[in-house]
């Protein structure tokens, strides 16, 4: 693997749109950094097991976001000479007033700054979010969300692609950071959020996979919990169903964004699977095996953890996607990462923000961020009309992909 950089672009970033930013007046941007991130902060703070020098670094965090000026970090860890440099024009000025995807991701490298976790100690190579991730764990929370699906799966087989699909789309909505399924709820069955997805590009995936001799797939992961026990449940199917295939997990190395998932979540949840329920039980040994044959595989990259948009991927991680058939980025970040996360006019097209991407891929994304791309006019203006926060309530979703690329091997 390279070691952590700023590659050059693979596009004239002169095409870009403005940033967004959390300079931008009544933003969802500015609202993240003056309460969701504190709020992140203060549950760290409610937390028993921190000591109190972490408290008090999480107290200090707080302040400087809602008042002061952006701190350096100052630690030796192994993406230091990222971050330094990448950091630097945003140093000494406002939280408040920086792009948007810069902020998050920074907040997040800097709480691991504060729990030490790149240095021999207490807390060295600890999630600090494992205990909320592990709530979800329980047999009656993610497992039993599993065994439902299976239960309700159709027999016709592009049907069952479908309802993997949906669901696993749909558990994009449990985000610890950001958890939307509290708010807007769950459908009791997938047909009744069809029309909660914008763009439904489902059926054209089923028409690719069932068009072409898939050998390689790459599934990127988003939130660990309810989302990757869903996903794992899709993997299963695709790997029963693909029979000759390979299915490579890109997973983030280091905690991210709360509930990101990491390669030791995948393990969890699969423990947690074998304490559960038959249906969960079965995919758990089925998915283990192929992990011992390495059908399945599990990957990190630091590309994941870090500001960089996909057409600033580094040439190994984008040789590992031109190399595959196939690829399905999950979550809202994977989404804003591919397109940008920029002042798009929504009806500009979708192929034409991700012309760079190496391979034909779907973004499987429950809308929680501003960026969106590939709408339709009237679309755009009858959700304008009937919600003003379409764009960022999670609600509404999408299942949108670039076919028009080359399978390259």
């Amino acid at each position: 693997m390279s070691r952590p950089h700023v590659p050059p672009p693979r596009i004239d970033l002169a095409t870009l749109p403005p940033l967004l930013s959390t300079g931008d007046p009544n933003s969802f941007a500015r609202f993240t950094l003056q309460v969701r991130d504190p709020k992140i902060l203060d549950e760290l703070l409610a937390a028993p097991y921190f000591s109190p020098d972490i408290k008090r670094a999480f107290r200090k965090l707080r302040e400087e976001i809602l008042s002061g000026v952006i701190q350096p970090l100052r630690e030796d860890a192994p993406d230091m000479d990222f971050w330094r440099p990448f950091s630097k024009p945003y140093i000494g000025g406002s939280w408040l007033d920086v792009p948007w995807f810069w902020a998050e991701t920074y907040f997040y490298r800097r709480i691991l700054e504060i729990v030490r976790y790149f240095q021999i100690g207490a807390w060295h190579e600890r999630d600090p979010f494992a205990a909320q991730k592990d709530a979800e764990l329980k047999p009656e929370a993610a497992p039993q969300r599993v065994r439902r699906v299976i239960e309700k799966l159709p027999e016709n087989d592009a049907e069952r692609f479908e309802f993997f699909l949906y669901s696993a789309l749909w558990g994009n909505r449990v985000d610890l950071s950001y958890n939307v399924e509290q708010s807007v709820g769950r459908a009791e069955h997938l047909a009744d959020e069809r029309a909660n997805l914008l763009v439904d590009d489902a059926p054209r995936v089923w028409d690719f996979f069932a068009a072409h001799n898939l050998k390689h797939l790459i599934y990127v992961t988003d939130n660990a919990g309810t989302e990757l026990a869903l996903d794992l449940a899709f993997m299963d199917y695709l790997l029963t169903w693909q029979t000759t295939a390979k299915l490579t997990v890109h997973l983030k190395p280091q905690p991210f964004y709360v509930s990101d998932a990491m390669p030791q979540d995948v393990h969890r949840t699969l423990a947690a699977f074998d304490k559960a329920n038959d249906e969960t039980r079965a995919i758990a040994k089925r998915l283990r095996a192929h992990l011992q044959t390495k059908r399945l595989e599990l990957r990190v990259h630091w590309f994941y953890p870090t500001p960089l948009y996909y057409f600033e991927m580094p040439d190994d991680l984008f040789e590992m996607f031109r190399a595959a058939d196939f690829v399905i980025l999950k979550g809202d970040v994977n989404y804003r990462r591919v397109v940008g996360d920029a002042h798009w006019k929504p009806t500009i097209a979708f192929e034409y923000t991700t012309r760079y991407f190496p391979t034909p891929f779907v973004c499987l994304r429950t809308m929680k961020s501003d960026a969106v791309v590939g709408l339709q006019a009237a679309q755009v203006a009858e959700l304008e009309r009937t919600d003003r926060e379409w764009r960022v309530n999670g609600k509404r979703g999408v299942a949108q992909g670039n076919f028009k690329l080359q399978i390259q091997n």
